[in-house]
């Protein structure tokens, strides 16, 4: 058994921007030209799934050049002094070719697919790109393995259990008001040292123990590292 302390880090869209990676709520680029009921839902994928998979094989060729930025790097680094649990909202795999050993996906994984029959085949993507025809072993369509708008997200209550048991936890990159997710700082143990690092002005004085450092995820991180080297 380890005796580091548990350091249960929780990042958004935030931790991946300065990487490149642009979300719904961005201006420019790939998502603008989409609506998110067109390519993120169930009902969109029942009504064109072609348009759904070449959105997503596009937003893939994105991701695989995209390299982490210096945040990823130093919640990686933190592994030296801590047992570090990632969760994270991205569907991008940044924080593991970072080097992160423990990353929870809460929203899909970008890289893979799963069956659109059965929920529990997951694959690896091979070539980048699924394609229309492309099959699971039961038979049926593969479609991105992504939580849609719409669906249940069904790790949120692994990720509960992992962040009840923190004894440190840093949210990255989120603003906290997206849920279920957002409900995880309601789990941390109220005891316990809090830390955001995100450039927003929130409504956040409910959370105990809550320190709130305004930069962005990279120069906030190593603002952040400072203190927690201390603890």
């Amino acid at each position: 058994m380890s005796n580091k302390k548990k350091l249960v880090v929780f990042t958004g869209a935030g931790m991946s921007a300065e990487s490149g990676i642009k979300t719904f709520r961005d201006s420019g680029g790939l998502w603008e030209e989409f609506r998110i009921e067109d390519v993120a839902t169930p009902e969109a994928w029942l009504k064109n799934p072609t348009l759904v998979l070449d959105f997503y094989n596009q937003r893939r060729q994105q991701i695989i050049q995209a390299e982490p930025n210096e945040g990823h790097r130093i919640i990686s680094s933190w592994q030296k002094h801590f047992d570090v649990q990632v969760i994270t909202q991205n569907i991008d795999d940044l924080h593991e070719k970072a080097g992160s050993k423990n990353v929870l996906h809460l929203h899909g994984e970008i890289m893979k697919s799963r069956s659109s029959s059965d929920e529990r085949l997951i694959y690896q993507i091979k070539n980048g790109k699924i394609e229309l025809g492309e099959k699971c072993e039961k038979g049926s369509q593969l479609r991105p393995f992504i939580v849609w708008f719409g669906e249940m997200v069904p790790k949120i209550e692994e990720a509960g259990e992992i962040t009840a048991r923190a004894d440190i936890f840093v949210t990255v990159g989120t603003s906290l008001a997206v849920y279920p997710a957002a409900g995880l700082v309601d789990a941390a143990p109220a005891s316990i040292p809090k830390y955001l690092v995100d450039p927003g002005v929130f409504n956040i004085g409910y959370i105990e123990n809550l320190l709130h450092i305004q930069e962005k995820a990279s120069t906030g991180l190593k603002t952040l590292e400072k203190k927690l080297l201390k603890l």
